[in-house]
């Protein structure tokens, strides 16, 4: 690790570069500017995987190309690391990449910089762009997928479905994540999508006993979720929309349903006391422009938060996205203010529930 002001102690690192869309939000350093900015660097922590060299063509190069400074990444995201690294002043990354009700959980804690309004411009965000000192990057779905090779008569299209092993025999996985899962066991048990928060907490983790001997693997990243069903180690499970969509890019018989899914905003924002801070909110305000947030949508199906960005989405890649209507009205938007507020509480009882 990293001390606070300088220091190589960075892990995983990626090396950014020039890219198409440089200058897109940001003017065209003078030389003397260049050789300054070029001395700099910000850490971004990252998913890995497809969703970094999709922020790698969209993101990383363009800045780097537009101001100069230099953009490393370090995988894969984790709460935990972001709570250690402002505890101990020990640094691997400026700029974190999370779900609203954790960045909200992270604030309330105290481990997010201020909104740096010195740097931000406020003219250049969107409405409902800034939550919880954070800004909004793009809407993701957790939804149901299956493989059709597995279920040639049609898979589960529901999540009373995936909890009904008689029905649809075969190898599950969930995402180990407290609000996700437990909303999912809600759902399985009938309890309709507009009365799902605040949780009942005792009917969820009754219903969650039910499926718990049939869960083959509780995956935590992105890329071994892909693999498992990739591999057809999984025959149906919980995983980010854009994973799948991109698997079936790749030929992989998976289908997507989008009734039931878990709709969510990630967001950017700034850790704590992070050394290369200025630099890390001139990184974000490039990377919410929507030349920027289309590119980045366009290359992995997610939602653009910024609502010009829609203008630069492909028309074939919007009907995927989460936001999109149909399939937005299917799925159940997250309250990131009570999933938040009670993170904490959840993830332990969470915790102990999947080691009992």
């Amino acid at each position: 690790m990293r001390a606070k002001a300088s220091g190589p102690g960075r892990r995983r690192f990626l090396q950014a570069g020039g890219a198409a869309i440089a200058g897109a939000t940001l003017g065209p350093l003078l030389p003397a500017e260049r050789a300054v900015a070029q001395t700099r660097t910000v850490y971004v922590n990252t998913w890995g995987g497809s969703w970094t060299a999709a922020e790698d063509a969209a993101f990383f190069k363009p800045f780097t190309a537009a101001t100069g400074i230099a953009v490393r990444t370090v995988a894969p995201v984790s709460y935990g690391k972001l709570k250690a690294q402002v505890a101990s002043g020990n640094y691997e990354w400026d700029v974190g990449e999370i779900n609203q009700s954790d960045w909200l959980r992270a604030e309330r804690e105290g481990l997010v910089e201020p909104i740096d309004w010195t740097i931000v411009q406020k003219d250049k965000l969107f409405p409902g762009a800034v939550f919880a000192n954070g800004i909004s990057y793009c809407a993701l779905g957790t939804n149901l997928c299956y493989r059709k090779d597995k279920f040639p008569n049609g898979g589960p299209q529901s999540w009373a479905d995936f909890w009904d092993v008689k029905k649809f025999p075969g190898t599950r996985s969930l995402y180990n994540s407290a609000p996700r899962t437990l909303m999912f066991a809600l759902l399985a048990d009938g309890v309709p999508a507009d009365k799902v928060y605040p949780f009942d907490l005792d009917r969820a983790f009754k219903k969650l006993d039910a499926i718990k001997p049939h869960i083959k693997v509780w995956w935590t990243q992105g890329n071994q979720s892909q693999q498992l069903i990739r591999d057809g180690e999984i025959d149906m499970m919980a995983i980010w929309n854009a994973r799948a969509s991109e698997l079936a890019q790749q030929g992989v018989p998976v289908e997507l349903v989008w009734n039931g899914a878990h709709l969510s905003i990630t967001m950017w924002g700034v850790a704590k006391g992070a050394p290369n801070r200025k630099a890390a909110w001139e990184f974000i305000q490039f990377a919410v422009g929507p030349r920027q947030q289309a590119e980045f949508c366009n290359r992995l199906y997610y939602g653009p938060t910024n609502p010009q960005a829609y203008a630069f989405v492909r028309p074939e890649v919007a009907r995927q996205m989460p936001t999109y209507p149909a399939n937005a009205r299917q799925a159940v938007t997250a309250n990131a203010a009570w999933e938040g507020a009670n993170a904490a509480m959840l993830q332990e009882r969470f915790t102990q529930w999947l080691a009992g």
